[in-house]
């Protein structure tokens, strides 16, 4: 593999490291500036909102940058966002400089993944993406624990200058390390909106809201469902998330090759074991060994879809890719916020701590429905294609 796929990955392993990392420094940061856990939770959605209005609305605007320039511009953007975290007087200027960190991070995955695909030979493209993706997972093993751990010793805000610090190694290593492709590669806004319209993109969007939401509907409460279900000691916690982080990357290394041989059999697949492994979560969250078992299995499963989604959107927008590839990574924003709503919900309803399961295997199934719509509709096309192209072949022949 190529080591500018390194390149990625390090500003991968960032990007993951700032999005999660604030979960665990919530405490710390209502102390330290005066407000309420809930309130300043705030800060996890004002990552979000960057993701999901900066992904489309940085590529757009990037359409005829060079893609190497802009993975420049936009890793810078991510280091000055957290220092501006790191800096911040008070929550609102905290909340302004979340929502900056989380501008570039769906155009970051979104141009990375179309440089990632060209940067190998041909049938090897889902492999080079997935390698990208495991800056993303492994920083759910290191960047995040090891960032929790940083911020209750020192101060959350020596958590964002050592982001910062990996941001500037990013750029270094992007500039370094990744070649300059020819701008021919690249349309216009207008040819990228046209892309994002295509129904087979739409319908793969869809398929990550839906079936991704699934993911967070639990691990959004992973914590409190095995403290108050399973029965472990809440210092175990971050044991048990690094454990999710650990099936996230074994999962991200088998999405690879498996979606570069089979990417809809991979995600139908995927989709399908995620929601019988809910049920069967919910099922035996009491007993400790098959608990944590089932934690490792649904990270695995979870980042299982990803690449799969993520390789099925870019070929459907292959002739401008990264618009749609930019745009998954705000459905699967979308997918966080609104599966850890959902799972909310029903716990608020009073359906217990474990009902998000239920509501995640709904969500898997919604998905996969969908994904097996698409594929369905994709059959239909390339058979009314190749009967297109039978005709005047037969003409040709005299028939």
């Amino acid at each position: 593999m190529p080591l500018a796929l390194l390149a990625l990955a390090v500003g991968a392993f960032g990007i993951g490291t700032t999005e999660f990392v604030m979960m665990g420094l919530l405490p710390n940061v209502a102390d330290d500036l005066g407000t309420s856990v809930p309130t300043a939770g705030y800060l996890v959605s004002a990552y979000a909102l960057g993701v999901v209005l900066g992904a489309p609305l940085l590529t757009a605007v990037g359409a005829r940058v060079p893609r190497k320039l802009m993975l420049l511009l936009l890793m810078g953007l991510f280091t000055v966002g957290n220092l501006a975290s790191a800096l911040a007087p008070g929550f609102g200027t905290l909340l302004a400089g979340r929502v900056l960190a989380g501008l570039p991070h769906g155009a970051f995955f979104g141009v990375g993944a179309v440089v990632a695909a060209r940067l190998v030979r041909e049938g090897r493209a889902a492999r080079a993406v997935a390698t990208m993706f495991l800056g993303l997972t492994v920083a759910n093993i290191v960047g995040v624990p090891g960032g929790t751990a940083l911020g209750q010793q020192l101060g959350w805000r020596a958590t964002f200058v050592v982001v910062t610090l990996i941001g500037l190694v990013a750029m270094v290593s992007l500039a370094l390390l990744v070649p300059r492709l020819p701008l021919e590669h690249q349309g216009g806004v207008k040819h990228e909106l046209r892309a994002l319209g295509n129904r087979q993109v739409v319908l793969g969007l869809l398929t990550a809201v839906f079936g991704f939401g699934g993911v967070f509907a639990v691990y959004s409460y992973l914590a409190s469902m095995m403290t108050e279900v399973t029965g472990l000691a809440e210092a175990s916690v971050t044991w048990v998330l690094a454990l999710f982080g650990i099936g996230m990357t074994l999962g991200t290394l088998l999405a690879g090759p498996l979606t570069d041989r089979a990417p809809r059999r991979t995600l139908y697949t995927a989709l399908a074991l995620m929601a019988g492994l809910m049920l069967a979560f919910h099922a035996v969250a009491t007993v400790k060994w098959a608990a944590l078992l089932l934690v490792g299995l649904l990270g695995a499963v979870g980042f299982l879809i990803t690449t799969p989604v993520q390789m099925l959107v870019m070929r459907a927008a292959s002739d401008a890719p990264t618009l749609a590839s930019a745009s998954n990574h705000s459905a699967f924003n979308l997918a966080n916020a609104g599966g850890a709503w959902l799972g909310g919900a029903v716990i608020a309803a009073g359906w217990g701590w474990m009902s998000p399961t239920l509501v995640g295997a709904a969500l898997a199934l919604a998905g996969l429905a969908i994904a097996v719509t698409a594929g369905a509709l994709a059959r239909g096309e390339s058979r009314v294609v190749a009967r297109a192209e039978e005709v005047p072949a037969q003409v040709s022949s005299g028939h």
